[in-house]
């Protein structure tokens, strides 16, 4: 398992995350915890007193193992009022523990070994184990920083496609660059995934949190409905990240096999959340905080890359998600889990390095090795106070 996967040290013991590693390094040191996603103020008080009544109600036994009929129903309605995109709510509609559950059991149904799997880098860390998990083999096409944003090297996606290509594992809005791959970049993944017949697993988990930019879903675009599973979560979308309540829709034939493997990871979860996140998908007063929320990122995003630059990084302003990448090169950095690791002491910051979500010795890696990631999902005196604590730590910055 160890030689396979990457994910387990020599004596078999599980291999900590670098998020797991920084988050223990902020509580030690005592410093602001800009590395790992998660925000540190509740979502909408309604749905949570909904999850409260679902609770006292009896909602407390397992749900059906596809997800409760209202809530797959808000599903299906989410995406055809704002997409266009038409549902069965009782075959391409399921409910997962979280999207992270939905991508694990897409890629085990569908991939295995000899198969490869194409994804964007860098990548979100649980893809490369669920695809190691799968026996199947990952390959990368690279997005790179530009004046607008980390973009989408489309000459690479072509040629990263072989024989073995099956499945084309997408991200946007992107975790961790923060970018929202337009519509030309879509078309084109497109073009790839009809021409070679693949299968497009899409995660949309930050869908909402899209700043002066269109959220584009994948399955809307020509010949891509009958080939792309989509998968989204409410954890991003109402700050309750730790409900852990997810789903994955599209055509039957893929959400049943998905619905196989789920049933065998866990059932079925989350009984009193699912009402809550059906309320949520459905109530106009949920959906308004949403837009609030999507307005205060904007502002905080703005706040944080500000006081980046005055620190001395080069900074990529992001148009979705709650993270922003910098390089800290110009601070001195050759390596950014080294500077990671030394941030806490030196400045009272933790940020996560980006090499973490890079397969190692790809160009990608290399590129960014001196690249960070910091969230700006926290509260505003909270951003204002870890930039100050930067500036101060990096004044004058290196040269």
């Amino acid at each position: 398992m160890a030689a396979a996967t990457g994910l387990l040290d020599a004596d078999g013991s599980a291999r900590p995350t670098i998020f797991a590693e920084m988050s223990a390094l902020a509580t030690r040191t005592g410093a602001l915890n800009l590395g790992q996603g998660f925000p540190d103020v509740d979502g909408p008080a309604t749905v949570a007193r909904a999850a409260a009544d679902a609770i006292l109600h009896g909602h407390n036994q397992y749900p059906p193992g596809p997800g409760t009929a209202p809530l797959r129903a808000a599903i299906a309605a989410h995406q055809r009022t704002r997409y266009g995109i038409e549902l069965d709510v009782d075959t391409q509609v399921l409910v997962t523990t979280g999207a992270t559950e939905a991508l694990a059991a897409a890629v085990l149904a569908l991939t295995g070994s000899g198969d490869e799997v194409l994804m964007l880098e860098p990548s979100y860390d649980s893809y490369a184990a669920v695809v190691a998990m799968a026996g199947a083999t990952r390959t990368t096409a690279p997005l790179r920083p530009t004046a607008d944003g980390f973009r989408l090297d489309v000459a690479a996606l072509e040629r990263a496609v072989t024989p073995r290509t099956r499945l084309l594992l997408l991200n946007s809005p992107h975790n961790p660059t923060g970018a929202v791959l337009d519509r030309d970049e879509l078309a084109a993944v497109a073009r790839v995934a009809v021409a070679h017949d693949l299968l497009v697993v899409t995660d949309e988990v930050y869908e909402h949190l899209v700043f002066d930019v269109e959220h584009v879903p994948i399955a809307t675009l020509p010949g891509m409905a009958e080939r792309t599973l989509t998968i989204s979560s409410s954890g991003k979308t109402f700050s309750f990240t730790g409900w852990k309540i997810g789903w994955v829709s599209g055509p039957a034939e893929l959400v049943g096999a998905v619905r196989t493997v789920k049933q065998f990871l866990t059932y079925t979860s989350g009984a009193p959340f699912q009402p809550a996140v059906a309320h949520a998908l459905t109530d106009p007063a949920a959906l308004a905080w949403v837009d609030g929320l999507v307005r205060s990122l904007a502002r905080r995003r703005d706040l944080l890359c500000a006081g980046l630059r005055d620190a001395g990084f080069d900074v990529v302003r992001p148009d979705g998600t709650y993270f922003v990448l910098a390089d800290a090169a110009p601070l001195g950095a050759v390596d950014g889990a080294a500077f990671c690791r030394d941030l806490p002491g030196r400045a009272g910051v933790v940020a996560v390095p980006v090499s973490a979500f890079t397969r190692a010795g790809s160009p990608t890696h290399d590129a960014l090795r001196t690249w960070v990631r910091f969230t700006f999902v926290k509260r505003q005196d909270v951003l204002e106070e870890a930039v100050d604590r930067l500036r101060a730590a990096f004044d004058p910055p290196v040269s």
